[in-house]
């Protein structure tokens, strides 16, 4: 295998890592471990604690909750698999049930990413998009994940292009453990997700959001007059005073459960838009 052009992802991570990247301690994992807020995890040979992805989407959107107020119990119940059968004394209804919506759980991103995606079509955002925007807010800040709403702006308004970004998804994660990383389907899937990527660029492109993304960027500037060094100390400030995770320190932090057919069709793909840009 040829060396890799994008760092790769880890499959699971320990305890200290997944806090790193959430923003938040240890302890205060285990916390809501023991508050019910997040099932215990696997342990890995040593008996250390061990996060996935679904963990980690999970304790982003539980940091996200009780930054904004929210009661443990009310988180509990948030999370739990069926709607409770009632509300006890100190719980709050009305917001469990809309942190439980893809509304509620918008709400809880900034204002920059939230602005940009008010007015779309009822249902044409899916719990997914909002997950991978939860984490692009964590890394690059909310200027950097409004950047990134743009995908699922087009995604949501073109139903065409969804459906084709659903088969390239399914092909990708069809290459799991049992599949070789010189499978011609590693291959196949690289060049189906290079070229959705193209046209998902185009069709950004044509929407006229290279407008909305400079006027972004003059609000923020003009939010933050004291930080117009350039968009990658734009995207590292939240606005909250947490410390951001850089884009190397996050991979290592964010796990991903991609097999090593996966991972090598993430650097092919890569070496395709390489190959794309113009020579200097």
């Amino acid at each position: 295998m040829e060396s890799s052009l994008i760092p790769l992802p880890p499959r699971q991570v320990e305890v200290g890592d997944a806090a790193q990247f959430v923003g938040t301690t240890p302890e205060a994992i285990l916390g809501y471990q023991d508050n019910g807020l997040l099932p215990e995890p696997e342990r890995g040979s040593g008996g250390h604690r061990r996060y996935g992805y679904e963990d980690m989407i999970r304790l982003l959107w539980i940091h996200k909750m009780v930054d904004a107020g929210i009661a443990v119990e009310d988180i509990r119940e948030v999370f739990a698999d069926a709607a409770p059968a009632g509300v006890d004394s100190g719980r709050d209804a009305a917001v469990v049930q809309r942190m439980r919506t893809l509304e509620g759980r918008l709400g809880l991103l900034s204002e920059f990413v939230t602005g940009r995606l008010k007015g779309l079509p009822e249902g044409s955002l899916r719990q997914a998009d909002l997950d991978n925007l939860l984490v692009m807010e964590r890394i690059f800040g909310p200027l950097g994940a409004a950047v990134n709403a743009g995908r699922y702006i087009v995604l949501a308004t073109h139903p065409g292009l969804r459906e084709e970004s659903d088969r390239v998804e399914a092909a990708e994660e069809a290459l799991d453990d049992t599949v070789a990383v010189d499978d011609p389907r590693v291959a196949q899937a690289a060049a189906e997700r290079h070229a959705f990527e193209l046209k998902l660029d185009a069709a950004i492109n044509n929407s006229g959001q290279a407008q909305s993304d400079d006027e972004l960027f003059d609000s923020w500037d003009a939010l933050h007059p004291a930080r117009t060094e350039g968009v990658d100390a734009a995207c590292q400030d939240a606005g909250s005073g947490e410390k951001r995770v850089s884009l190397l320190e996050a991979v290592g932090m964010m796990p991903y459960d991609y097999s090593p057919a996966r991972l090598r069709c993430m650097e092919l793909t890569g070496e395709l838009a390489a190959n794309e840009l113009p020579a200097s």
